[in-house]
């Protein structure tokens, strides 16, 4: 029998093979030939599959880092994972991803398009970086990544008001504000001293780009950090004629060593000083009447005070007088009543060779004389509008905010600060407050600033001419000042919470920031009522000795509770520890201040700065190096007079002559510390 079947144009076509019936013998034989055509082209379609997803896999490697549509894992050299990073604002499409050289490229998430790319950096043959970044395309739609934290201890970030070393987080933050803030009365949230830049013990740095409009969250349950950005519910603001798109891009790191890494990353990513100090400022101390008088301050006081401060022999860099020697705030006029003859008391200062710093502010307060000037020049923070100005509260009142993006408000302030200087002779100003929790949360300045924290760099550029003794205490991509910079205000407690425990971890924390010229705040702290150890007059005395104890292994020394105030051993205390401030410690800063010109290296330093693989050093937050060969332990507990000491492998030499040249590191417990002693050790 033959089959036809209809043809084309050329008529039919006749198939000659011919048809024949299936027996029921060969129907098995067909079958298992079914399914095995269907095994073989099952076996070819998996194949294609799993060349296409190992060609896929490929395309999402770029060196050490490996992409998915959640997330990112970096490996070190060694092929250890130190860096995971998960997606939170979107689930990649990574059919819409590419790879062109070092750079992988997706344009959309399973739901919307965006612009998302990685590319890898290799500066140098021990350093791999890489360049991320997430933009999205429509308004108002965050951007978050989430970064593990639990597999090294981090450090970095910003001040806090309870702060520890390694960077210790405790309960749930959504992503707010990473802004600066005013920590004495506003104890949860960032300090008035940061930056976006964190580092890891397994020597691995983030630091957020500048332009990011950049909130901070955090769960410690699952050991994550929230990398927010974001314009809605928030103070960034983007550029005028731009849209609300945000945009969340950071540079990864992973060198060798956590020690090495840091370098890298100050000479990349940070602002340095351009010039030293003055030495005296590193030599002697610095003595404010702030805690011993607070604003009962006056004319009578501050003489005597001075005239103390020569009858018990100690050296004085400069005098500081501080809040209040006006009638009222905005006012750059003596008051009267509490300085009849202001003249007479700087000449009479100055004949005693005492240099004097006064204390100044960004605020005017509506009772002053120069509040109505100032509105009726607009030299204040103005209402998003921009037509009257925003009256803020501070801690000594309600007034305007001087918007120093205005050169108008800034040529103002100056003048006053230059008068004070021309008339008085005084050296320098305490420049407080600066933070952006004093802006409102809506305003407009003058000269548009997308990040609220521009407003204290700003604000921080107006020590410039005085910054051989000025005095900040917030600060923002401000390294460059070339000043002091101070922690806010201590209080006169032990412990982590503004504390003399928080000192250590707060100094190391301001130095991996980048400013290395740091003022540790008054001796024995603030004597704030309710927030004292001590008889609510004077700080505790055993605390008082071993705060003076451990400022004078800082880079500078400030009393204002004076040593006098307790008795005559505490006198001589003071007076040994002046003196082992100026012999000892001030030429290893001094030489080290000039080194930081152009490396930007701290002062002050982690023992992990000399022992990069040493896991116990990675936790250490009550001992500290100066350089890389003076190492300090201070006793930070009441009742003692022993404490544990972590001597990291090398050639040591104790404050009592005592010589320890160990291949490893070695405890030593219970070491005994007087009070009247610090415990040093010296490389030798």
């Amino acid at each position: 029998m033959y089959q036809v079947v209809p043809g084309g144009a050329g008529g039919t076509i006749i198939d000659v093979i011919p048809k024949q019936k299936l027996t029921k013998d060969s129907r098995p034989l067909v079958g298992a030939g079914l399914i095995g055509l269907v095994l073989v082209i099952s076996a070819v379609t998996a194949w294609c599959y799993y060349i296409a997803s190992l060609r896929k896999a490929e395309l999402l490697k770029t060196q050490l880092l490996d992409l998915n549509k959640d997330g990112y894992i970096i490996r070190n050299q060694g092929g250890s994972i130190v860096f995971r990073m998960a997606f939170r604002s979107g689930t990649l499409d990574l059919d819409s991803c590419s790879k062109e050289g070092e750079m992988l490229s997706c344009d959309r998430t399973t739901d919307r398009k965006l612009n998302f790319f990685i590319e890898t950096v290799r500066p140098k043959d021990t350093v791999q970086c890489y360049r991320v970044r997430w933009e999205e395309l429509a308004p108002d739609i965050p951007v978050e990544h989430a970064m593990t934290y639990k597999f090294a201890h981090w450090y970095g970030g910003a001040l806090s008001a309870i702060q520890h070393w390694p960077i210790a987080l405790s309960g749930q933050q959504s992503p707010k504000p990473f802004v600066t803030s005013d920590i004495i009365s506003r104890r949860d949230e960032f300090g008035g001293i940061l930056e976006s830049y964190w580092l890891s013990s397994n020597a691995t740095a983030i630091k957020i780009n500048n332009s990011v409009p950049f909130h901070l969250g955090w769960n410690d349950t699952e050991k994550t950090m929230y990398f927010q950005a974001r314009y809605h519910d928030s103070p960034f603001k983007p550029n005028p004629g731009e849209a609300p798109c945000a945009e969340l891009s950071y540079r990864v790191c992973v060198g060798l060593d956590v020690t090495s890494m840091h370098k890298y990353m100050v000479r990349r990513y940070f602002n340095k000083p351009n010039k030293v100090p003055a030495k005296a400022m590193f030599r002697h101390p610095l003595w404010s009447t702030w805690a011993l008088h607070k604003t009962d301050v006056d004319q009578e006081k501050v003489l005597a005070y001075a005239a103390n401060i020569r009858k018990y022999g100690f050296n004085c860099s400069h005098l500081e007088l501080d809040d209040r020697y006006t009638s009222r705030y905005g006012e750059f006029q003596f008051d009267p009543v509490k300085f009849p003859n202001a003249s007479a008391m700087f000449q009479k200062l100055k004949t005693d060779k005492f240099l004097v710093s006064l204390w100044t502010h960004p605020f005017v307060n509506y009772d002053s004389a120069t509040f109505h000037t100032c509105v009726e020049r607009g030299l204040f923070v103005m209402e998003p509008t921009g037509r009257l100005p925003s009256l803020v509260r501070w801690w000594n009142g309600i007034g305007g905010i001087l918007d120093f993006t205005n050169q108008e408000a800034r040529d103002w302030f100056a003048s006053h600060l230059r008068s004070l200087r021309s008339k008085y002779g005084i050296s320098s100003f305490k420049f407080d407050a600066g933070e952006t929790n004093y802006l409102p949360w809506k305003f407009s300045t003058r000269n548009h600033i997308r990040d609220p924290s521009t407003f204290t760099r700003r604000y921080t550029e107006m020590a410039i001419p005085y910054n051989d003794r000025a005095e900040l205490r917030s600060g923002y991509q401000s390294q460059n000042i070339s000043c002091f910079f101070r922690p806010i205000d201590r209080d006169s407690v032990w412990g982590y919470e503004m504390g003399l425990k928080s000192l250590i971890p707060t100094v190391l924390t301001i130095s991996i920031l980048g400013y290395q010229f740091i003022l540790p705040d008054m001796i024995g702290g603030n004597a704030y009522r309710n927030r004292t150890d001590g008889n609510g007059v004077l700080p505790d005395r055993e605390l008082y000795i071993r705060w003076l104890e451990l400022s004078a292994f800082m880079p500078s020394m400030q009393f204002s509770i004076p040593p006098w105030e307790y008795d005559n051993e505490v006198v001589e205390i003071a007076r040994k520890y002046t003196a082992l401030h100026e012999s000892l410690v001030a030429p290893r800063v001094l030489e080290l201040a000039g080194e930081v010109l152009d490396t930007g290296d701290p002062i002050i330093r982690p023992l992990w700065w000399i022992a990069t693989g040493d896991e116990t050093a990675y936790k250490i937050d009550s001992q500290f190096l100066i350089g890389d060969d003076l190492m300090v332990a201070p006793v930070l507990e009441p009742g003692k007079q022993e404490r544990d000491i972590y001597l990291p492998a090398g050639h040591w030499r104790s404050y009592k002559g005592e010589r320890f040249e160990i291949k490893e590191p070695l405890h030593l417990t219970d070491y005994p510390v007087d009070l009247d002693e610090i415990a040093y050790f010296l490389w030798v």
